[in-house]
């Protein structure tokens, strides 16, 4: 059984950034989730929002994926989302992903957003990425 792309992109974004030393550090501890746990400790990474469209061609079967990756900070100000963030992004943009079952075509950062939460307690940058597969 083949993986959904969003699942196998997210498997792979998700060992990428859980490999990197400074950004865990950053976190203090591998805090990359799919939803927000129950009183973390922030700052933390999220997988928000994913759409999918289909991509496919006469030939294979693709898809483009809009994928946003949340910092959650607990800080005043942005400046810890925003340096969590510039290491995602420096992680992730046109990199090459090995996903199960599907083959990364194109991977890049889009835009971001920053929002305030709670009353202002908390702050989340939202990072934007554009991707394109094709199944294997």
């Amino acid at each position: 059984m083949t993986l959904s792309p969003i699942i196998a992109l997210r498997k792979a974004m998700r060992a990428r950034l859980a490999a990197d030393a400074s950004l865990v550090s950053a976190l203090g501890g591998a805090k990359i989730y799919d939803e927000a746990p129950r009183g973390p400790e922030a700052p933390y990474v999220l997988f928000a929002e994913a759409r999918l469209r289909d991509w496919s061609t006469t030939d294979s079967h693709g898809a483009e994926q809009l994928i946003t990756i949340s910092v959650v900070s607990l800080q005043r100000g942005l400046s810890e989302a925003f340096a969590i963030g510039e290491m995602i992004v420096a992680l992730l943009d046109e990199a090459s992903l090995v996903l199960e079952g599907h083959h990364l075509v194109d991977l890049r950062h889009q835009g971001s957003d920053t929002r305030r939460e709670q009353n202002g307690r908390f702050a989340r940058l939202d990072l934007r990425f554009r991707v394109t597969t094709e199944a294997l």
